[in-house]
């Protein structure tokens, strides 16, 4: 019996396998798809023809000026931001081994918006030092959080509900923040806080790309060990994994991939939350993690938004944020629904 059920055990992984990769094959096809699409809208209509030509050189200064300057930087900031951002969200997910588990749930994405604030009212402004405040202040959050929560090791529900309470507490100090501040530090706090991509340009989007490359390549570690985390703290001991060191090091590493992100757009809300969800559903991987399958999800998902968000209504510009938290308010709605009966 215990031969046969671990050949079964096998077959099922290795079709989870395939299937994982079919979908993510999928998935990449329908993101340059996307992409492609979004470089095509707008005032200044393209044609595929246009960006092959800028491809190869042989493209007028104002073709050229339109999809390199003005369009391209904000498409691969969608696709990079969401790619990290769901990253972040598998990493807490899988930590507390709950679908809630999110960065923007728990409030480390609240933090390094307090580490911004903090950095704008010190008078701060370059991506560097913005990246440096979030950095930090998710950091900060992220150890009050743990420290908070630590009992005889850290558990997941208890993770979470420690987490909203410190966010909801950072969300308070940052209304004072910006009531205290004065009018054009408070106002630069608000247009940032609302979460946009609109400002975006190449020096934000390569230095932002510096601190994603080192998650992505920390990625393959973290996902072998959060797999091992997954199956209980006790059996991943006897894997000879270092439990609470090794959460510490995943908690960093999720940090880190929000505040590239909040440091550059401000704070988007629910990708972090959703993509991992739908990546599990999608590559047939039920409640392990899938750091590629989530990131290429949260990718869609921003782009997508993004593209709403310029496009969805004839003259109005939207914040990124603005879309991603209607959309995913109504995720959040279903999830609670789905989360309650199971609990019945």
């Amino acid at each position: 019996m215990s031969g046969a059920f671990v050949l079964r055990a096998g077959t099922l992984s290795l079709r989870a396998t395939r299937r994982g990769v079919v979908v993510c094959g999928l998935l990449s096809a329908a993101l340059v798809a996307l992409a492609l699409w979004a470089f095509t809208l707008g005032s200044y209509a393209l044609s595929l023809g246009d960006l092959a030509s800028v491809m190869s050189g042989t493209a007028g200064n104002s073709v050229r000026t339109v999809v390199l300057e003005w369009r391209a930087p904000r498409i691969v900031a969608a696709v990079l931001f969401g790619a990290a951002l769901a990253m972040g969200g598998a990493v807490f997910q899988s930590l507390t081994r709950n679908p809630l588990g999110s960065p923007d749930v728990i409030g480390f994405t609240t933090g390094s918006y307090t580490g911004v604030v903090v950095t704008l009212l010190a008078g701060a402004s370059g991506y560097a030092a913005l990246a440096a405040g979030a950095l930090a202040g998710g950091l900060v959050t992220a150890l009050a959080v743990y420290l908070l929560a630590f009992r005889r090791g850290v558990r997941g529900f208890r993770l979470i509900i420690v987490g909203i309470a410190v966010g909801a507490l950072l969300s308070s100090v940052n209304t004072w923040f910006s009531v205290k501040a004065d009018v054009d530090t408070a106002l630069r706090a608000a247009v940032w806080g609302a979460g946009s991509l609109s400002a975006i340009g190449w020096p934000a989007v390569l230095m932002a790309s510096v601190l994603i490359a080192v998650v992505a390549l920390a990625a393959p570690v973290a996902q072998r060990r959060m797999r091992w985390l997954e199956l209980g703290d006790d059996t991943a001991a006897m894997l000879g994994v270092h439990v609470e060191r090794t959460k510490l090091l995943l908690v960093v590493l999720g940090v880190a991939a929000t505040a590239a992100v909040t440091a550059a757009a401000g704070p988007i809300a629910f990708v972090a939350l959703a993509a991992p969800q739908i990546a599990r559903r999608l590559t047939g991987r039920g409640t392990s993690v899938d750091l590629t399958g989530s990131a290429l999800v949260g990718a869609l998902l921003l782009l997508g938004a993004d593209i709403a968000a310029q496009h969805a209504i004839e003259g109005v510009v939207l914040p990124t944020g603005a879309v991603t938290v209607c959309v995913g308010g109504a995720y959040l709605l279903v999830l609670l629904v789905r989360e309650s009966r199971r609990g019945r």
